[in-house]
């Protein structure tokens, strides 16, 4: 699908055609659209393949006409009745007269930017408005930052209480999200700092400063997500030790309890011998099981006090 955006009286409005300066949001073009593109566009067949590749990594690259800028951007996935969250790569590419984004998903961010949710956006303004997408993108990144983190909080109350498998994949899901969103913030970071030098995009005095924001945001994201890594390892671990302990304690219960009932078990073995005469008390018929129940409680006593029950 192709999409038509531009400023008009300083709000972003859906046009139904191409105009000079105008933004052309592209969410999982058909072949026939990736080929208007091309001939429309002049954009290399190559961008728009890397822009539509899930394992592109971000980052810069011209020819003689366009520029492609690809940035990694949070999504969210409903799966099994809970929230997962991953990231996908958005293709950014600068031509002469217009912006052109390319992504597999429909998302959040372009979706707020094209519903005028994000005001003071020119889409003449060209790095002006590519700055505004990834002040965007650094943005939905801490929101679901936040979100991980009151996640990670609630699974581990439930964990407290039931300790049951649903609770730790939930909590291994988490770590999962915080490790895609590390890797894609160091490569986002890494990508501004080359826009930063001005070599590629031409910038602006009030350009800089919205990329300086820009990176500000980018380096919280990345301590924050380094932060929320480093407490989910260590609550994963103390979880897993909590686990085995509490396993090792059913583990000596148990052990206790097969001692115990193996007690009666081996007085009647005895008194059921040949030999059955020459033991004491052989006659009394009660006198085995009188004995076997004083032997468990004995043996039991000691158990509890050298706490194996």
């Amino acid at each position: 699908m192709i999409f038509y955006y531009k400023t008009i009286d300083g709000e972003i409005t859906r046009i139904n055609d191409y105009e000079s300066n105008c933004w052309v949001d592209c969410v999982s073009p058909s072949v026939e659209e990736t080929n208007f593109l091309t001939q429309r566009f002049g954009v290399s067949i190559d961008f728009l393949r890397a822009s539509l590749d899930d394992e592109e990594s971000p980052h810069i690259d011209s020819d003689h006409k366009n520029t492609l800028i690809i940035i990694d951007i949070p999504v969210s996935n409903m799966e099994n009745g809970g929230i997962s969250y991953n990231t996908i790569p958005l293709g950014i590419i600068l031509t002469k007269e217009n912006v052109i984004t390319v992504c597999l998903k429909q998302n959040a961010i372009l979706d707020e930017i094209s519903h005028g949710v994000v005001r003071g956006v020119y889409t003449g303004l060209k790095s002006h408005f590519v700055l505004h997408i990834m002040l965007r993108m650094a943005t939905k990144f801490l929101q679901n930052l936040k979100q991980i983190d009151k996640m990670s909080d609630q699974v581990e109350i439930e964990l407290r209480k039931s300790m049951k498998n649903k609770e730790l994949i939930q909590l291994l899901e988490v770590e999962k999200s915080l490790v895609y969103f590390s890797a894609s913030l160091k490569a986002n970071e890494t990508t501004l700092e080359k826009i930063m030098r001005g070599r590629i995009v031409k910038l602006y005095e009030d350009d800089k400063e919205l990329l300086e924001d820009v990176l500000i945001e980018i380096k919280q994201a990345i301590e924050m997500s380094g932060i929320y890594l480093n407490i989910l390892s260590g609550t994963m671990d103390a979880f897993a030790s909590v686990i085995s302990n509490n396993l090792n304690i059913v583990m000596k219960v148990l052990a206790s309890i097969t001692l115990i009932i193996s007690i009666p078990t081996v007085i009647s073995s005895f008194y059921g011998m040949n030999t059955t005469p020459n033991l004491p008390f052989s006659d009394v018929l009660w006198f085995p099981l009188a004995l076997s129940g004083v032997l468990m409680a004995i043996v039991g006593i000691i158990l509890k006090n050298s706490n194996m029950l």
